[in-house]
């Protein structure tokens, strides 16, 4: 079939996330010359206040988030009947532009356990280290200080979680580490450091340090508002895009479609919700997947859509003193207070409109003592991925001081601290694909998969017990937000409510019946959700695994086509994922450069970012 192009470039993005910033930009950046397309479905985010003022990032949680997709997963037996929602972002920068900008990087043996050639930690720590500066501690062997996304830990620190790092060390009776993101450390309380740039307060994502910082090329093109529909082959060559306007972006706008040529390459980058669902309606996938919705199979790929992971997470209130520093004055939006912080900000970035929240962290393993406490069904699971690989965590614990106001529903307006508990690996797999509605148009039918596995609900019913006793030892504790904790039985030493203080770091631990038990494991099936972490759906495995690229991020059965985002990642990571998405921007940039035979080693230098100021 042949098509009407109404423009041509080398190389056309279908999607403007994270990854495709990195990619473009640095390709960009090495050879100006090259004439690149990014096509994002969203809309701009540059110089925005929701985007660039760190702790906007709570108005992105709300469901009326218009820089967000909500995906519905299908209903689930392991989740008590209910259809999980998993939030993706659809702006550019993708989810570096939406995230809680929290710095968290996957140990080195994650990539090495990936068995690719290439991708193993070795390469890959120099691109970890150039993509960054680090801004928290000087002459870090694993860290970078030259790189364009900074890391600081924001405008200002907040004492709450210094008083969780001292309850973590002393009743949990844990180490401390200034570093726990050096790819091996593992099991210590830390600072928790932010994706913030420490001079101007601002979030440091990709769109503002890869992509905004070249207008002056007019050879680097991002058009927003732009859905990709499919990839267009001519003998199973890749030569271009077929897209529309975006119905959500542009509801207004003419649907009709348009053709764009790539001369060199096209590279699908639009998550793991979104590039699956581009190979497919281009004829790439399982045969049943394509033919229910009427689409001609070109390549036999199994593997699209297969593989979908995340991490699964909990959110749970309490009381908070009052006069700590927390959020929740600039997250209710009462007006003094954001203006005072804001004119604090405009002056050198030092207020809370530069936090996300969090100070504190640790990257949890259990003990023998807590491993026992357990139980059964978690030892298989233990015994067989985490026993011998002592730099994985199983959880991350954290606090959050202040309750998002989209989670708030109706609160009385106080301070709140809120625990968070998510699980790294979850033993769990999904799948994403498209399907055709009741009304003929395209749907998602989407399994999460969350908690299939028995063993997955173990850490996170143990972690809310944990982390229960290290809240109640807190100086700042005042209680448990009841809406927002298991249904206790009445009578039961379970039921906490709002308290004048803390108990003694040497108070016993709340005793927790079977029945407990059982309301805690009910409270979880209801109340599990994700951390926007998803990734696996287009793996980089061997096509006989059920693979969908190679190596050199090449689709199997065809040419000029790659895919280069968080759907290649063959197994979880235990980090929050934005780093990793970096990081398969600069190894894509490079693969891509030896490609097109550019050296590799030009793709560094970046403009400055641009700092107008709001």
């Amino acid at each position: 079939m042949s098509h009407t192009f109404s423009s041509e470039f080398d190389i056309i993005f279908a999607g403007g996330g994270t990854t495709a910033c990195v990619v473009a930009g640095r390709l960009a950046a090495c050879d100006p010359s090259l004439r690149i397309l990014i096509l994002e479905g969203g809309q701009h985010t540059l110089n925005k206040a929701a985007h660039v003022q760190p702790y906007q990032y709570s108005i992105h949680l709300a469901p009326t988030s218009t820089a967000m997709t909500l995906n519905v997963g299908n209903p689930s037996p392991s989740l008590n009947g209910r259809a999980p929602i998993v939030p993706c972002a659809h702006c550019v920068g993708g989810g570096s532009s939406v995230n809680l900008m929290v710095y968290t990087r996957a140990p080195a043996s994650d990539f090495d356990d990936w068995g690719v050639d290439g991708w193993e930690s070795e390469n890959l720590i120099p691109l970890m280290k150039k993509l960054e500066t680090y801004e928290v501690q000087p002459d870090r062997p694993t860290h970078g200080y030259s790189g364009p996304i900074k890391v600081s830990s924001g405008g200002r620190k907040l004492a709450v979680c210094d008083e969780f790092i001292s309850v973590g060390m002393t009743y949990h009776k844990r180490r401390y580490a200034e570093d726990t993101n050096d790819l091996e450390t593992c099991n210590t309380y830390s600072p928790w450091a932010k994706y913030i740039d420490g001079t101007t307060g601002r979030r440091s994502d990709a769109a503002h340090h890869y992509i905004y910082n070249q207008a002056h090329n007019t050879n680097l093109q991002l058009w927003v508002g732009k859905r990709v529909k499919r990839v267009i082959f001519e003998d199973k060559r890749a030569v271009g895009v077929e897209f529309t306007s975006d119905p959500v972006s542009c509801p207004n706008a003419d649907q009709s479609s348009d053709f764009v040529r790539a001369s060199k390459l096209v590279v699908v980058s639009a998550g793991a919700f979104g590039s699956p669902a581009i190979l497919e309606r281009s004829g790439i996938g399982a045969e049943a997947f394509l033919t229910r919705c009427g689409v001609e199979q070109l390549v036999n790929l199994p593997g699209v859509g297969e593989n979908y992971q995340d991490h699964n997470g909990t959110f749970v209130p309490y009381f908070a003193a009052d006069g700590i520093d927390t959020l929740d004055l600039l997250w209710r939006g009462k007006e003094n207070v954001v203006q005072e912080h804001l004119e604090q900000w405009k002056i050198n970035g030092k207020s809370l409109i530069a936090q996300n929240g969090s100070d504190a962290k640790i990257k949890w393993r259990p003990d023998d003592d807590e491993l026992k406490a357990m139980g059964p069904a978690f030892q298989p699971r233990w015994k067989e991925f985490f026993q011998d690989r002592p730099d994985k965590a199983v959880a991350i614990f954290a606090l959050f001081a202040g309750f998002s106001a989209s989670r708030m529903r109706n609160l009385p307006p106080r301070n709140y601290l809120v625990a968070s508990c998510y699980t790294l690996y979850p033993a769990s797999i999904g799948s994403v694909h498209i399907k055709l509605g009741g009304n003929g148009k395209e749907g998602i039918d989407f399994t999460a998969g969350y908690l299939d596995d028995p063993s997955d609900i173990v850490p996170l019913n143990f972690g809310y017990k944990k982390m229960r006793e290290i809240y109640r030892r807190i100086p700042s504790y005042r209680g448990e937000v009841p809406t927002g904790h298991p249904p206790f039985p009445e009578g039961s030493a379970a039921v906490c409510g709002e308290v004048a203080g803390p108990v003694d770091l040497n108070a016993p631990d709340i005793i927790y019946t079977a029945e407990d038990d059982v309301v805690i494991d009910k409270f979880h099936r209801e109340r599990v959700h994700t951390t926007w972490h998803s990734l696996g759906t287009c793996a980089m495995k061997p096509r006989a695994d059920q693979g969908v690229v190679d190596a050199r991020l090449n689709v199997y059965g065809v040419t000029n086509l790659k895919v280069a985002d968080m759907s290649i990642v063959p197994k979880n990571v235990g980090t929050n994922t934005y780093s990793t998405a970096l990081l398969i921007g600069e190894k894509a940039a490079m693969i891509i450069a030896e490609d097109l035979g550019i050296d590799p080693n030009c793709c560094s230098s970046l403009g400055e970012n641009p700092q107008a100021r709001l």
